[in-house]
């Protein structure tokens, strides 16, 4: 025999055979090996791509001085006013005595040098409108104010790029008269708008005069009219020190000598009204340096120690604006000495009385970078349009030139996962709004709302998909008969491969609407099915002559009961609305203080739902079809029911197939995109209220990402809203098998 054996496998056929057989395995082996690591390569590959994306977030700033010069024609008198052009390639300096000298960046060479007003005339005060308008006024010792504005104009002559610098006078060039007393202004500041143009000045007997000129254009013969209107207001001989006219030209804000400001309504120039004063640095100390940031909303003051503070109105209980301390820096120990808003973002420096830099952003309430200038103190900076370049002159009679690499400064721990006191605003929030119409917009950047809406979401499409997915593989593994098995659990797991899109469209153009129109027969849904199961469980029963009914195929019957239970609850849903909820139930929700959307977390949740549960469903009954048959043989012959064989056993061993199912299930419910895209409404808001809708991390990056700036901020935490979800799911599938290790050694005895 064992002759015959040998001969056998000793033919040649058998041989070539064993070969081939041996081949063919060490290349299903070394294939499913390339596989398993390239799975694996690709993975990690995706995660060092999305940090090489994210990481500039996180490098800090830097300066570096690239220059630095004598000061322009410095004995023209001191500096009144700095600026910089967006090219970084031309710079203006404005003197005491109404001199412009534009000078070159590089080396400091005069350009162009302009005398504004005769010799003759006296300044006596200077102001600066918003930082973007680049609007200047001067005011003269006769009661008269001169408006100019600088202009950069840029041609090009073949490849060549020229820079033409010029001054413009957007309201003469004659001065305006103010004070009609002839009284010196002490005190400027001026807003320029499309109709209505607002001086308001500080006399030298202290009386706070309002000038509004209004520009008309006449329909018969475009002919301009300019009407002026004068007003002015005493302070209580407050000795006034700083003036800022909001670019809006309705409030107005005064800083005296004691640390107070006035908030005060300008918007009739008639009759201005104090609204407020308020005390803005602590006693004993005074202001030094008083700014708009960008917009106009918030106010920085510094101070004589060297504190930053911001300011806005902010609505109280009897919704009244009230000046409202938000958020301080304290990072220079000298006095303020100047401050600089950025033109395009909520970040500001400021120089201080011993030499050193602070560079700022409001939003992030960061203090991104100190750096020490110069021994002495620094008198007046000034940061270019794009917030790339600094121009800082110090007491020493230098003029320096300084790089700054400040790409993200609105990023920081607080300003992604803390509440953040937003302009406008009554309170700290979290908010996700990544953009608006004008520059002067503050972006919220918070990733909370969107964090917490993924797990509102998975949190609703689980709830619904557990219980059935898990329920129903239970039945189909253990009670349902082959033959209808082989029937339902096909069905089931092909509609895993039914499109989300697919899904997202019907539930937010079909379901959403039916949801809404039927919202009492949806609830009373939850309570008619089960109570109708149980009671026709129950009647079963005495039902004479069940064995028409083949074993296992019970659940059948109870699909027309289904049906019947489900039409009853939204034809009885009216009825309800009408006894309980007065006839409307959104309303009453409303009135409760509910709110509700049509596309809210219901809707996600069941469309979700009927997504994830084909993948639960197939993961949990494989488990539970392969446990042993020797185990629930020898649970049954000795006695224990089918339920109780199927609780304590059947369940148990399959427990680590079970608990991976539905790990798997939260981790397609977390990733999910197209459905919570189109049936949630986007709106990242912090309410757990099932009617209110969401927005989730893969929805937003979904949205957004074809609008953002190639490597800007936005763009950047959108990537790092996709390693959030990759180090999310990374840290749950992980969690997830060990679990399920530990689950499969304590039953694997049984």
């Amino acid at each position: 025999m064992n002759n015959l054996i040998t001969s056998t496998l000793n033919q040649p056929n058998v041989i070539r055979h064993r070969k081939w057989r041996m081949i063919k395995d060490r290349i299903a082996k070394h294939s499913m090996t390339f596989g398993g690591i390239s799975i694996i390569i690709a993975i990690v590959l995706i995660f060092f791509y999305l940090l090489y994306v994210v990481l500039p977030l996180l490098l800090p700033a830097s300066m570096k001085e690239i220059q630095a010069f004598p000061i322009p024609l410095k004995e023209y008198g001191e500096t009144v006013y700095l600026a910089i052009e967006e090219k970084n390639v031309l710079g203006l300096r404005i003197t005491e005595h109404a001199q412009a000298i534009f000078f070159q960046t590089r080396d400091g060479k005069i350009v162009l040098e302009r005398s504004l007003l005769p010799k003759e005339i006296k300044v006596t005060s200077f102001a600066m409108a918003n930082a973007g308008s680049h609007v200047l006024a001067f005011g003269l010792q006769d009661g008269r104010a001169l408006v100019i504005k600088p202009v950069f104009k840029i041609t090009y002559e073949g490849d060549l790029r020229v820079i033409t610098p010029e001054i413009v006078y957007p309201m003469g060039e004659e001065p305006l008269t103010i004070d009609d007393r002839g009284q010196a202004l002490t005190h400027l500041d001026v807003q320029l708008g499309d109709e209505e143009n607002t001086l308001i000045a500080v006399t030298a007997d202290n009386r706070l005069l309002f000038s509004g000129f209004t520009k008309t254009v006449s329909f018969f013969d475009e002919s301009v009219n300019i009407e002026k209107v004068n007003s002015e207001l005493a302070l209580q001989q407050a000795k006034i020190e700083h003036l800022l006219l909001e670019k809006g030209q309705k409030t107005l804000y005064v800083a005296d000598d004691k640390g107070q400001i006035w908030h005060i309504d300008v918007t009739d120039k008639t009759a201005p009204q104090i609204l407020q004063r308020v005390r803005v640095v602590p006693a004993g100390l005074k202001i030094t340096a008083l700014e708009f940031l960008t917009g106009d909303i918030s106010l920085l003051v510094g101070d004589s120690e060297g504190r930053i503070s911001q300011w806005f109105l902010v609505r109280d209980e009897k919704n009244n604006q009230v000046l409202t301390k938000i958020r301080e820096f304290h990072e220079q120990d000298q006095a303020i000495t100047s401050i600089s808003s950025e033109e395009r973002r909520k970040g500001f420096l400021a120089t201080d009385a011993g030499g050193k830099l602070g560079l700022y952003h409001s939003t992030a309430h960061e203090s991104i970078l100190q750096v020490s200038i110069s021994a002495g103190p620094l008198t007046r900076a000034v940061i270019s349009p794009r917030a790339d370049t600094a121009l800082i002159e110090d007491k020493e009679g230098l003029l320096k030139v300084w790089h700054i690499e400040n790409r993200h400064p609105e990023v920081s721990l607080s300003s992604l996962w803390g509440k953040v006191w937003y302009e406008s605003h009554e309170q700290p929030k979290y908010i996700w709004q990544s953009s608006a119409a004008n520059s002067d917009f503050e972006p919220k950047f918070s990733l909370t709302p969107l964090m917490f809406g993924t797990l509102k979401g998975a949190f609703y499409a689980m709830l619904i998909a557990i219980p059935l997915a898990i329920l129903g593989a239970l039945y189909t593994a253990y009670f349902m008969s082959p033959s209808m098995r082989k029937l339902v659990k096909p069905t089931i797991e092909i509609m895993e491969a039914l499109p989300t899109v697919i899904l997202g469209f019907l539930a937010g153009l079909w379901l959403a609407p039916i949801v809404e129109t039927h919202l009492p027969g949806v609830f009373a849904l939850l309570i008619f099915l089960p109570l109708g199961v149980l009671g026709f469980a129950y009647l079963w029963q005495f039902v004479p002559k069940q064995h028409w009914v083949s074993e296992g195929w019970h659940s059948a019957v109870l699909i027309p009961v289904i049906i019947l239970l489900s039409w009853a609850a939204f034809a009885t849903g009216h009825s309800l609305e009408i006894l309980l909820f007065g006839g409307d139930m959104r309303q009453w929700l409303t009135d409760q203080g509910i709110d509700f959307d049509q596309r809210n977390a219901l809707v996600v949740g069941i469309a979700m739902g009927l997504a994830i549960i084909p993948c639960i469903f197939s993961i949990t009954e494989d488990a539970i079809f392969s446990v042993p048959k020797h185990l629930t043989s020898g649970s049954l012959a000795l006695g224990a029911t089918p339920w109780q064989t199927m609780i304590r056993i059947v369940i148990l061993t399959a427990s680590p197939g079970i608990f991976s199912a539905v790990m798997i299930g939260i981790g397609r419910a977390v990733g999910e995109t197209m459905i919570v895209l189109m049936a949630t409404g986007n709106t990242a808001i912090m309410d757990f209220n099932i009617f209110e809708g969401l927005r989730t991390l893969s929805a937003n990056i979904a949205v957004e990402m074809p609008e953002s700036e190639v490597n800007s901020t936005h763009y950047r935490l959108l990537f790092l809203s996709g390693l959030v979800l990759f180090i999310f799911t990374f840290f749950f599938n992980t969690l997830a098998e060990i679990v399920r290790q530990r689950l499969r050694r304590k039953y694997s005895s049984l």
